[in-house]
């Protein structure tokens, strides 16, 4: 086994490891629940909105801990584990990807703070022109 591998199973295999997985697990459950909760609420209502909100704002870390949840196990060799995760990062991804109509903050505010963000970091990475250079 490498020993990178090894020196992750042995974190989580320790207390704060074991915190930051059920951590990760419980982001899953949660972001599970709200996307059964975006499936089964009126269209174009609040419930629906809030739930695809939730959905939209933890799928990316919910995929994340999955896949190190998946990798831990097959580092591990715990292969019904490595199985059912895999499961659970594709329903995920799937889910993700597919249901892209509905109204979130994402859509609007997210959008918006998006535009804003990228600005600053484009005047941030704005290369110095060659004539304020010196070359003393």
């Amino acid at each position: 086994m490498n020993s990178g591998l090894a020196a992750a199973l042995q974190f989580a295999g320790s207390l704060p490891g074991s915190i930051l997985l059920t951590l990760g697990q419980a982001v899953v459950v949660v972001c599970a629940c709200s996307d059964m909760v975006r499936m089964l609420s009126v269209p174009r209502s609040h419930r629906r909105y809030l739930a695809n909100t939730v959905f939209r704002t933890l799928v990316v870390p919910a995929i994340l801990a999955t896949a190190v949840r998946a990798l831990l196990d097959a580092a591990s060799g715990v292969w019904p584990t490595v199985t059912a995760g895999m499961f659970v990062l594709v329903v995920l991804i799937y889910r993700w990807r597919t249901d892209t109509d509905e109204d979130s903050w994402w859509k609007g505010k997210g959008k918006a703070l998006g535009r804003w963000f990228s600005r600053r970091i484009s005047l941030v990475l704005r290369p110095a022109p060659a004539a304020a250079m010196s070359l003393d």
